[in-house]
């Protein structure tokens, strides 16, 4: 008889999450490796934005494509197919010799790195009661910030140490470590021997869900038909940009407009990432909160949560107006707080509102949606940064997400009737 794991779920969720660290660092390395990379390889701001933008035009792409492909072959090999993938592109980028190697480099990287967000919603379906989704979905998004946080230090120590080119390959490297870990523990809840009988049946709750009428193959002209899916998708399109820039440009905007070395850098950029983190926990947490204290359904709560955080990512306004660097990066970490109290909000809404078979197929579209909003801003900001300045950016990032609220109140409605369990107390146990 295999020995029983208590709270499998979690462990499992963990195991993702590393994986999202990995995915991470790997997307953020450029990033701080940009001023150094731009001087070598004689890059200008307008080429670097459009690497940045190889990789928005691409991740878009992924989402749907990776999602689909998890929910058709399952989260343990699709999801392991795009991190060895993801892992050698990292690592290949250390042979660029130019911007053009760079640029198709960054798109390859994006079409399978779009690929986190689908999978930990489909962990978080199977895994976890609707109640915890929230919480599971804020776990496996830490993973940005932990590996948007780990890069500055590391890259900027394989830099000094060695060069910009070992950098890419140390990333990579250790994305393989994850896949190998990946593989060998990753089971589906109905084949996992570890998990007891006692944790399924908590899992499974009382919930009723509507089927899908044609088995486990989603069907998208179902899914593009419901509101629900453009009430999560058109809020991630404003959302989402706030992300990439402190991913692609905050490193570059803090050497350019605030003076800050590649020593500074590393001692800086990675603090907007940590206010994330504590962000990302919120949204599962306050909405559970809402819905055991004052009896607001789930979905409820989470439209309050992203509300809250719409009218605190207001504060990115003054970016750049502020004198003082230290309230700059403060204003940073509070947009990137508030950035991930919605994001994964909206983001675990998916698992609330679609059938399981639907859950990673209907994560990759809104992230398509995400994704072009990125890759407009992006865009925009590597035409037009050199002659407006930052500080007309770090406006609209800080008005964007008021436009979510509007629709994400206007157009999602629930769907799928559930009688939950209360909240914390795991059903027949």
């Amino acid at each position: 008889m295999a020995h029983k794991i208590k709270g499998l779920r979690w462990w499992m969720i963990g195991l993702l999450t590393l994986g999202t660290v990995m995915n991470y660092l790997a997307r953020s390395s450029l990033s701080v490796a940009a001023p150094t990379v731009m001087q070598d390889l004689h890059i200008t701001t307008a080429q670097y934005g459009w690497i940045t933008g190889a990789f928005l035009v691409m991740y878009p792409i992924g989402g749907p494509l990776t999602g689909y492909l998890m929910d058709r072959v399952g989260l343990r090999f699709g999801f392991l197919l795009c991190g060895v993938l993801w892992s050698i592109v990292c690592m290949a980028h250390g042979l660029a010799n130019g911007w053009v190697g760079l640029f198709v480099l960054r798109g390859m990287l994006g079409l399978v790195e779009a690929s986190f967000i689908p999978a930990g919603m489909r962990a978080a379906a199977f895994w976890f009661p609707a109640h915890e989704r929230g919480i599971a979905a804020g776990v496996f998004n830490i993973g940005t910030s932990v590996g948007a946080i780990a890069a500055p230090p590391l890259i900027a120590w394989s830099i000094l140490r060695y060069n910009w080119q070992t950098a890419f390959v140390i990333a990579g490297a250790l994305g393989l470590v994850w896949a190998v870990l990946w593989l060998v523990l990753y089971r589906h809840p109905s084949e996992h021997k570890a998990l007891s009988q006692e944790e399924a049946a908590y899992i499974a709750g009382d919930e009723r869900v509507v089927p899908v009428p044609d088995g486990d193959r989603p069907r998208l002209s179902r899914i593009f038909k419901q509101r629900n899916f453009w009430g999560i998708a058109l809020p991630r399109f404003f959302a989402d940009p706030v992300w990439g820039t402190l991913v692609f440009w905050m490193p570059l905007y803090l050497h350019q407009a605030r003076g800050f070395d590649l020593k500074a850098i590393a001692m800086t950029a990675w603090l907007p990432f940590v206010a994330a983190d504590v962000g990302c926990m919120m949204g599962g947490t306050i909405s559970m909160f809402l819905n055991r204290r004052f009896n607001i359904a789930i979905l409820n709560g989470k439209r309050i949560v992203f509300t809250i955080g719409a009218v605190i990512m207001i504060s990115m306004v003054g970016v750049g107006y502020v004198k003082d660097p230290g309230m700059a990066i403060f204003l940073l970490c509070l947009g990137g707080f508030a950035h991930q109290t919605l994001s994964v909000t909206v983001i675990s809404m998916s698992a609330d509102l679609f059938p399981k078979q639907e859950v990673a197929t209907v994560t990759g579209f809104a992230a398509l949606a995400a994704g072009i909003g990125n890759l407009l801003f992006t865009l925009t900001m590597g035409a037009l940064v050199a002659t407006i300045g930052y500080t007309p950016f770090f406006v609209a990032l800080g008005f964007g997400d008021l436009i979510g609220v509007v629709l994400i109140w206007s157009l999602v409605r629930p769907t799928v009737t559930r009688a939950l369990a209360p909240v914390g107390k795991p059903v027949n146990a």
